[in-house]
């Protein structure tokens, strides 16, 4: 195909149920990949809305009608008889029940590893990024003391969280181990991850440790040559820049931040979340919004085109 090939533009869905299942749909006979499992979804028809074409899609191959659509990530992806761009959305609230009208088969899945196959190509980096839960935890024992720190993490652990980042800069190496060692020991029985600020040591380091993966400040992503090899990567992002070197090195995914006044950086100007949006669309992985945020923010982080926010006051 030619480099130079129209992109065909493609709004896809995926629709989540309250107990984490996501629906996808089996390609029926006469399309290209017939068999193979997809998200719902389909082609703009010229100048038309990426929103209106998922109603419509949604509408016609699934008889549904989306109550909200919140935009996620894209991804660009080359098949032998097309380039596609998929605009992914994410749709928990819908009316009517799924049906097939198009000849397809649906069923509903986990993350990160369907138990239907074959899927296609382009929805590895989904499934991987649907593995991400929506609430990204960031300690500050240095700050507040270890026990009122641990306390905290116990308590949201017994509430669902599974994302936690040990950032303690003022620890030294040896306390911060040991600090992320008895953070681990608490997320373990709840199958939470947990990464660690790799501003001290190496991934090595934080490796011999037990962590599920490692975060990068903007400035250690910046001078990143590859993508570090270990599990999972996350990187922290304040502007376009950073969020492209991210992409290029594969991060799983960032957080980008300031978007409203916080106390851990009072001399930022925080974006706002119409910046925050702008900024990240069509970002090809999943951005966690931070900076003065809470709980009760992650409507409208989704609204932004979010995957979730990350707190560090907001946990308490």
């Amino acid at each position: 195909m030619s480099e130079h090939a129209e992109i065909v533009e493609v709004a896809a869905a995926v629709i989540t149920r309250p107990d984490g299942k996501f629906l996808l749909a089996r390609r029926p006979e006469g399309k290209p990949y017939a068999g193979y499992w997809e998200f719902p979804g389909g082609k703009a028809m010229t100048d038309e809305p990426l929103p209106r074409t998922l109603q419509r899609e949604l509408q016609e191959e699934l008889g549904i009608h989306v109550e909200s659509a919140y935009p996620w990530i894209t991804r660009t992806f080359s098949y032998p008889h097309a380039t596609v761009r998929l605009h992914f959305y994410r749709i928990m609230e819908w009316h009517g029940e799924p049906q097939p009208h198009e000849n397809q088969a649906l069923s509903w899945q986990h993350a990160p590893r369907p138990e239907v196959e074959p899927m296609l190509p382009a929805n590895a980096p989904i499934l991987r990024a649907l593995d991400l839960p929506s609430v990204y935890t960031i300690t500050r024992a240095t700050e507040i003391g270890m026990p009122v720190t641990l306390g905290h993490l116990q308590a949201a652990l017994k509430q669902g969280l599974r994302l936690i980042q040990v950032r303690e800069k003022n620890m030294t190496k040896e306390a911060l181990a040991d600090f992320a060692c008895t953070v681990i020991s608490l997320a373990r029985p709840h199958s939470a991850r947990v990464l660690v600020n790799c501003d001290t040591g190496d991934a090595d380091f934080y490796r011999g440790a037990g962590a599920d993966g490692i975060h990068l400040s903007a400035a250690r992503l910046m001078a990143l040559k590859k993508r570090p090899d270990i599990e999972w990567c996350g990187a922290s992002c304040h502007n376009a820049e950073e969020l492209f070197q991210a992409e290029q090195m594969e991060m799983d995914f960032v957080v980008l931040g300031p978007v409203l006044p916080t106390l851990s950086h009072p001399d930022c100007s925080p974006l706002g979340w119409r910046k925050f949006a702008a900024m990240i669309g069509g970002c090809s992985m999943p951005v966690y919004a931070l900076g003065g945020l809470r709980k009760d923010d992650l409507a409208a982080a989704w609204e932004h085109g979010a995957h979730g926010v990350a707190l560090m006051r907001g946990i308490a």
